[in-house]
């Protein structure tokens, strides 16, 4: 192959992937560097690719200071840690894994659902403390739990990870309502274990339909600007003691508007990977009683790490080649 090709994997790269890179002759360096050294550490060592997830930012500054630098490599989907605009204005490079994570943001949703309706984020608090000597009146206080199936769920944004969703709400037996400001009509296949398929075609909605009739409402859309999509006007729409879960990105449900929302009961309860103010998230809304909370761990399995680190190695070796 060409001369020896430097890789940073700043934030980390799964073993397969690292192994996939190493076999193509590539030196992959998976040793962290802060922040602040990193335009020093890619020049010093002659970095010809880095590879991020959403720790590290790429702005501007490191563009510019780093001229060898041909390609930043997202693992995962957004790209709001890399100033994507001024990198193609630099002919840099850039690309993420948008499918390599669907399933697992997916499947943390209903793990956020299956927490609120049977009340496990209170339950999995209380039982260490009080199961002991209030089991009677704990177990009464979780008496009211709901099932999924027979529910609306509505899903706003359906590109790959809502689409997941979608597939695992029907096998849940759930209603499926979604908004889409580009997607019009969607065929989503379900595959079973024994090799049967079955095709659904799901047509989108207004945005206030969706809010209107879901009662639990899930968010699949990048953040653009400063503006949430779900602020007090939508959630005066949405139903009465609905769910809401958001593990897309912090800043699209107005987090004040939500803490509003949960302690009067319009909004029953909440599940939330992500946050406004990461990775320091507001406390007064942790503290939240009805809300299911995770630090940002919805690609965070070992199957979508694997995925990951596979097709990012696979698009460099294709770029090299």
């Amino acid at each position: 192959m060409h001369k020896m090709i430097n890789i940073l994997a700043n934030d980390g790269i799964s073993k397969i992937g690292e192994e996939k890179l190493i076999n193509a002759g590539f030196n992959v360096i998976t040793t962290k560097v802060a922040q602040d050294q990193l335009s020093k550490v890619i020049n010093e060592k002659n970095i010809s690719v880095l590879l991020v997830r959403s720790a590290t930012k790429v702005n501007k500054d490191i563009i510019d200071s780093c001229p060898k630098l041909k390609i930043v490599g997202r693992g995962g989907v957004g790209l709001d840690n890399i100033d994507v605009k001024y990198a193609e204005k630099k002919e840099l490079k850039v690309f993420n894994t948008p499918s390599a994570s669907s399933s697992s943001v997916a499947e943390l949703v209903f793990a956020h659902l299956f927490c609120m309706v049977r009340f496990l984020y209170d339950s999995n608090r209380k039982m260490p403390l009080e199961g002991e000597s209030k089991f009677k009146d704990l177990k009464k206080s979780y008496s009211k739990g709901k099932e999924l199936s027979g529910k609306t769920l509505g899903i706003i944004g359906f590109g790959r990870i809502g689409q997941e969703v979608a597939k695992r709400g029907i096998a849940l037996g759930m209603k499926i309502i979604v908004h889409d400001k580009i997607i019009k009509t969607k065929k989503i296949e379900l595959n079973f274990f024994d090799g049967k398929k079955i095709n659904f075609e799901i047509n989108t909605s207004p945005l206030n339909d969706v809010l209107k009739k879901s009662d639990f409402i899930t968010l699949h859309v990048p953040k653009i600007g400063d503006k949430a999509i779900i602020s007090e006007k939508e959630i005066s729409i949405m139903k009465d003691g609905c769910g809401i879960v958001n593990s897309a990105r912090g800043g699209i449900v107005d987090e004040n508007a939500l803490i509003s929302a949960l302690k009067n009961d319009k909004i029953k309860y909440a599940g939330l990977d992500v946050f406004e103010n990461e990775p320091n998230p507001s406390i007064s809304l942790l503290m939240q009683d009805n809300i299911s909370l995770t630090p940002h761990i919805g690609a965070a399995t070992l199957e979508a790490q694997d995925r990951i680190g596979e097709e990012l190695a696979e698009k460099i070796i294709t770029f090299f080649n």
